[in-house]
């Protein structure tokens, strides 16, 4: 047998030219292997040993000749291939050499079709249907994987006369089977595997049912076509044939639906089949049994062969006409590019000769109808061909809470990226991530992917897999290199035209650039290649960027993820090489740091932590990738993930970086263990600062001063917290961190909110925080002006930003400081007398910190809680919060203190504990006045004000509340000082 190049039919090696498509056979590529999607189907006989104990050898003989004979017969009538008999067991295996997107309902079809007819030769078998990825090539063992493994441990675990079907068959037929799940028992295998017992096959169901009944999205223009040519129809009295196009999934069948559901006419249907015996007229036949007795004779012509063509179209198109005349009718014909040439023709002749009648003869077809019938409705004046186009980005958005919704952001994301218009896609995916939380590509898609791609030509597909491996867009150039003996562009056009891929805006100068049409096309064309090829390509393609990406910024990290995937690969096939390691790890380095340089974290965090698992612990950049991969990690709160790299530091027998490591681990006792004391950090700067001058090494110096600003944040001293930060910025810009600059300037927004700084003082540091490079620079401007409109009562303004700069903190990952800044939305509640919504804010905030192992700053938010709940009137809890806060923090962080015992002694206070209040807000305010904050102060007054108004000293009271006045004005903050005065006027 030789396969065509162009089309993958095979024949006989006695035909030059292909049968199927006339393209000379010598162009047939050499077998390759591929990595696809099978369904295999494994059958065994039970009982043969009995059998042949009491059956004479030539008897046994026949009824073995029967079974083999029987079992072949059924299993390539619906397009499987026997691979091997062994013994009395049949493997069969669907989808090679050319995968069809029912060959797992094909299968489960035989497989039932096998069991009645071992039945019925008097023998009993079990049967095991699988499906799953394996690699495919010619030669003795055509295919080989786990999954045909699995699929002999269902035959075995099944009983006589059973078929159990695999989860992933399962799911590809389920609307066409009964089945019911169990629980398999396979050896090899860790854990039971579920599997389904086949109850019943419904011969002429769809594997997978569209769903009908949801609303319609878009496609209001393409009703409106429908509809004006069914009005046609009736107006004329005549037939009109109208042809909707469109790839699998993009919502004909709905589109029908709608339209039939609102028409005044009688509807008859019928579908032409992929594959089976006298197929020809089968749609024909099932539109005329809908007509019932009247159409007996026609059925039976066509049944016997006993009328000519002419005379058989001749009598179709009058029993069409006939009932016409009675009411308009529309006879919907799907699936017509599975049509055979002769129902096409009788389509043709009932579009062309219909008179007198008004029909709407409504086809359904993908585009593949063109290239079986390019003249499909040509020249005729009552024909109308739409393409139906993919669904806009809105509408898909909106199709997804039509299917239910219920999905996250990212889920969302990754559905609208892959699906990219198409319905079905949609459907699929979020049926699948609400299913299991997954967000890959479900087997009923892939099904229609592989089958596509499964029928272009050999060197079409050798084209798009090789684009597949530069990515969803890629160039003409790098398929050249990575296929030289192809023809590229005729490829390249052909894959065009069959909308496969568009052109797109090219990178490189002097090249074309293409984009696949779905990412899932490309994923589909990337997983076929073997890993071995794919290591190669992507090796290849590394090469030839190199000496063509110039003008990438992103040149590093590109080279970096393909060269890492060929190490990958090789790795996996027991293989590794550890040159294109080497090659991988510093690429991924090179961009990996340039990414912390430019204060992208999320991106340096990934770059670097690939790069680690790649580069050698000997390797000297290996010590500065992992500081910044520590600095990144810390920053979003992944504190577990950095306790091996921090060891990692601090055992190097280089003085500095061991110093680094240090100060990274004390770092992060900070961040999760109450009893890290700020003494311990003070005492490691001034041991640092000797390390890294003797070194000569300002970026460790850089880290001494953001240390030192640590240790003076938790004294909550702003003051020197923010000189601190501007020695660590002007040392990071000396030596180039500029990212690191970025990040300290953006950790002045602590000390300048709460420090005593004047609105205009503020202002000025916004100008110079919009003038540096850097996101987080840029977030911490932004959160400084809501800052500023929330001193001025201009909520609806600070929220607006505050969202603004959240929500780019959460693309950024920085989810530490997205939350420390997102608890100032509290502040505004408060100020705003909604205090159970401050409440729910602070408490997911706490959730989410403590998720995170974090507890400095947590210990605060626990604190503020306390101060909603005496809001509520909730006293009792606000007291036993107050005191878990205070007990949670460091001895340092003395505003736990100031706030918690504020709350304590109002709640005394108000319960008649004055002297326990008087005590305890005297310790508020001494502890407040440790620190450099107006606001804290503030805090401190207003709970000596409360004290004394509850024991009757009003005078004491009154000057409290000056003093609260005076601080909230000496920073601006002119609504809380209006407040003050209101309770200055009660008093």
């Amino acid at each position: 047998m030789t396969t065509c190049a162009n089309c993958g039919h095979e024949s006989s090696e006695a035909f030059k030219f292909c049968p199927e498509c006339g393209a000379p056979v010598a162009a047939a590529a050499a077998p390759r292997e591929v990595r696809k999607v099978v369904t295999i189907v494994f059958c065994d006989l039970t009982g043969s040993t009995e059998l042949g104990d009491r059956t004479d050898p030539e008897a046994l003989r026949a009824t073995m000749r029967g079974y083999y004979e029987e079992m072949r017969t059924i299993l390539e009538r619906h397009g499987g291939r026997v691979e091997k008999f062994i013994g009395d067991a049949v493997m069969a295996v669907f989808g090679v050499p050319v995968s069809r997107e029912d060959d797992a309902l094909r299968a489960v079809r035989a497989a039932w079709e096998m069991r009645t007819a071992v039945a019925r030769l008097g023998l009993g078998a079990r049967i095991g249907v699988n499906t799953g990825e394996v690699v495919a090539g010619e030669g003795d063992s055509l295919v080989t994987g786990d999954t045909v493994n699995v699929a002999a441990r269902f035959e075995q675990a099944a009983e006589t006369g059973e078929v159990l079907l695999g989860e992933v068959t399962h799911r590809l037929v389920r609307d066409a089977v009964t089945a019911e799940p169990i629980l398999v028992t396979a050896k090899g295998k860790p854990k039971p595997l579920t599997a389904f017992k086949l109850l019943d096959v419904d011969m002429a169901a769809a594997a997978i049912a569209r769903k009908l009944d949801t609303p319609l999205v878009g496609r209001q223009g393409e009703l409106r076509q429908l509809a004006q040519a069914f009005e046609r129809a009736v107006s004329e009295n005549r037939c009109h044939l109208f042809t909707l196009l469109g790839p699998a999934g993009v919502g004909k069948s709905r589109l029908t639906s709608e339209f039939l559901a609102s028409v005044d006419a009688t509807v008859l249907s019928g579908r032409c089949l992929d594959y089976g015996e006298g197929i020809t007229f089968w749609p024909v036949i099932s539109v005329l049994k809908q007509l019932g007795a009247r159409a007996d004779e026609t059925i039976e012509h066509i049944a016997s062969g006993g009328l000519s063509q002419h005379e058989l179209f001749w009598d179709v198109r009058a029993q069409l006409e006939a009932v016409a005349a009675e009411r308009p009718l529309v006879v919907l014909f799907d699936d017509i590019h599975w049509g055979e040439p002769t129902f096409l023709d009788l389509l043709d002749h009932i579009a062309d000769l219909s008179r007198g009648a008004p029909i709407l003869l409504l086809c359904l077809a993908r585009p593949d109808l063109l290239d079986l019938r390019p003249g499909w409705a040509g020249g005729k004046l009552n024909a109308t061909t739409t393409l139906l186009e993919p669904l806009s980005l809105s509408e898909c958005e909106e199709l997804i809470d039509v299917h239910g919704g219920g999905i996250g952001v990212a889920t969302r994301r990754r559905i609208l990226q892959a699906a990219d218009g198409n319905p079905l896609f949609v459907e699929e995916m979020v049926a699948l991530a609400r299913e299991n939380d997954d967000v890959s590509v479900p087997s009923s898609v892939h099904a229609l992917l592989q089958a596509r791609l499964d029928q272009l030509g050999v060197a079409e597909r050798d084209v798009i897999e090789r684009g597949s491996v530069e990515g969803q867009i890629f160039h003409r150039g790098a398929v050249r290199e990575l296929s030289p003996d192809t023809d590229v562009e005729t490829q390249l056009d052909g894959l065009v035209r069959k909308d496969l891929i568009h052109p797109e805006r090219t990178t490189f100068v002097g090249d074309h650039a293409f984009r696949f049409r779905h990412l899932l096309i490309r994923d589909a064309a990337y997983e076929a290649l073997p890993k071995e090829t794919r290591a190669d390509l992507h090796e290849r393609f590394a090469t030839w960027l190199a000496a063509h990406g110039d003008e990438l910024v992103e040149l590093d990290e590109v080279l970096g993820h393909h060269l890492e995937q060929a190490a990958r690969y090789r790795l996996e096939l027991g293989r590794p090489d550890v040159e294109v390691e080497a090659r991988a790890a510093r690429a991924l380095t090179a961009a990996g740091i340039r990414a912390s340089a430019r204060d992208d974290l999320p991106a340096a965090r990934n770059l670097l932590g690939r790069a680690l698992k790649l580069l050698p612990k000997a390797d000297p950049a290996r010590p500065a990738a992992i500081v910044d991969y520590v600095t990144g990690l810390l920053e979003a709160g992944s504190f577990d993930d950095a306790v091996e790299w921090i060891a990692e530091l601090k055992a190097s027998a280089d003085p500095t970086v061991r110093m680094k490591g240090r100060i990274a681990d004390i770092e992060l006792r900070m961040a999760t263990n109450p009893e890290a004391t700020v003494e311990e950090a003070r005492q490691a700067t001034e041991e640092a600062i000797a390390v890294f001058t003797a070194a000569e090494d300002d970026s460790g110096l850089v880290r001494v001063w953001l240390m030192r600003f640590w240790v003076h944040w938790l004294q909550s001293r702003a003051l020197p917290s923010l000189a601190a930060l501007e020695t660590a910025v002007k040392l990071a810009d000396s030596c180039g961190e500029h990212g690191t600059a970025s990040r300290a300037t953006a950790y002045m927004l602590g000390p300048l909110t709460f420090g005593p700084f004047t609105p205009a003082e503020i202002r000025e540091r916004i100008e110079v925080m919009r003038a540096r490079e850097g996101a987080m620079a840029a977030q911490a401007a932004t959160a400084m002006e809501s800052h500023l409109l929330k001193l001025e009562g201009r909520w609806d303004e600070a929220i607006e930003l505050h969202e603004l700069a959240d929500s780019v903190l959460a693309d950024l990952g920085l989810d530490l400081i997205r939350l420390i800044f997102r608890s100032w939305l509290a502040d505004i509640d408060m100020l705003r007398a909604r205090e159970a919504e401050a409440l729910a804010t602070l408490e997911a905030i706490s959730a989410e910190l403590e998720a995170l192992g974090e507890s400095s700053y947590r210990s605060t938010v626990v604190v503020n809680i306390s101060r909603c709940l005496y809001a509520l009137g909730k006293l009792g809890e606000a007291e036993t919060c107050a005191i878990a806060g205070e007990e949670m923090g460091a001895a340092e962080d003395v505003v736990n203190f100031a706030w918690g015992r504020g709350v304590r002694a109002r709640v005394a206070a108000d319960q008649g504990r004055l002297d326990e209040a008087k005590q305890l807000v005297s310790e508020a305010l001494r502890y407040a006045l440790l620190t450099d904050f107006p606001g804290v102060h503030a805090s401190a007054y207003r709970a000596v004000a409360h004290v004394a108004t509850c024991g009757g000293e009003l005078d004491e009271a009154r000057a409290a509340m000056e003093q609260v006045i005076a601080l909230f004005e000496s920073v601006g903050d002119v609504i809380e000082a209006r407040l003050a005065r209101e309770v200055l006027v009660e008093l």
